[in-house]
């Protein structure tokens, strides 16, 4: 994965609603960001997958800094 898609991926997460990504649940969560990343930037079928495998195991690191935000 690029560095220019994880920092696309980061500012989907730092930008989105918090309460929005705390209703998901892990799956919903991974597609929803996935989503959001491709509407920022083209990525093809690999750079996809890579991401969908790079934002599940990170969903923990993800969920702490949405809650940490919310609570700021």
């Amino acid at each position: 994965m690029t560095p220019q898609i994880m920092r696309l991926l980061w500012s989907v997460v730092e930008t989105a609603c918090s309460k929005t990504l705390l209703q998901l649940d892990d799956a919903s969560l991974v597609i929803w960001l996935v989503k959001q990343t491709k509407n920022r930037g083209l990525l093809d079928c690999n750079e996809t997958d890579s991401l969908c495998e790079y934002i599940q195991s990170r969903l923990s690191l993800i969920r702490d800094i949405v809650l940490e935000r919310q609570y700021s």
